[in-house]
C-alpha cells in the first residue's frame, strides 16, 4: 500500500469509453482513484454517481477522476450507462492495480470470510505522489471532502 509522499504505482487499464489510462501520463495534474467494490451495488452506486455529479467541481480544479474495481469493462460499460455516469471506469480484471495499492483484503459479512476490495480513495498529486489516502470510505459526503482536498493541494 503507497503512503504519503511515496509515488503512486504506475499502472495502465482498460476505461469506459473505449479509453486505456496510464497514470504516469496524468502527470501535471491531481487524480483521484476511487476503489470500489463492485458495478451496480447500493453503496458504489452512490459513490459513483455522486463522483459523476461533482465531475466538472474536479476539472474545475485541475483533477481527473476514476472508479476502479475489478468488474470487467462490460459490465463497467452497462453500469455507466444504467446510472447515466461521467466519471471514467477502469477494470482491473486481474486485480494487479487492486493489490499494488492495498485495497484487496481479507473482509468478513455474518461470519464469512471472502477476499474483496475495500472502498478505499487515493489522491495523487501533480508531482505523481500519494497526497491523500481514504481508508474504508463512508460513501456520504465522500466525494466533497476528496473535492476539497483537491481543491487544498
Amino acid at each position: 500500500m503507497p503512503e504519503i509522499s511515496q509515488t503512486a504505482p504506475d499502472f495502465t487499464l482498460p476505461a469506459t469509453g473505449g479509453e486505456e489510462v496510464t497514470l504516469s501520463a496524468l502527470r501535471g495534474q491531481p487524480v483521484v482513484l476511487f476503489f470500489y467494490p463492485r458495478d451496480d451495488t447500493p453503496g458504489c452506486t452512490k459513490e459513483s454517481i455522486a463522483f459523476s455529479e461533482s465531475r466538472e467541481d474536479f476539472e474545475a480544479a485541475g483533477a481527473k477522476v476514476f472508479g476502479v474495481s475489478k468488474d470487467s469493462l462490460a459490465s463497467h460499460e452497462k453500469f455507466a450507462a444504467k446510472r447515466d455516469l461521467t466519471i471514467p471506469l477502469l477494470s482491473d480484471e486481474n486485480g494487479t492495480v487492486c493489490e499494488d495499492y492495498g485495497v484487496w483484503k481479507e473482509k468478513n459479512m455474518y461470519g464469512k470470510k471472502y477476499m474483496g476490495i475495500e472502498r478505499t480513495t487515493y489522491l495523487i498529486a501533480a508531482d505523481g505522489t500519494v497526497a491523500q489516502v481514504w481508508n474504508k470510505v463512508k460513501v456520504p459526503g465522500h466525494a466533497e471532502a476528496v473535492l476539497d482536498a483537491v481543491r487544498a493541494l
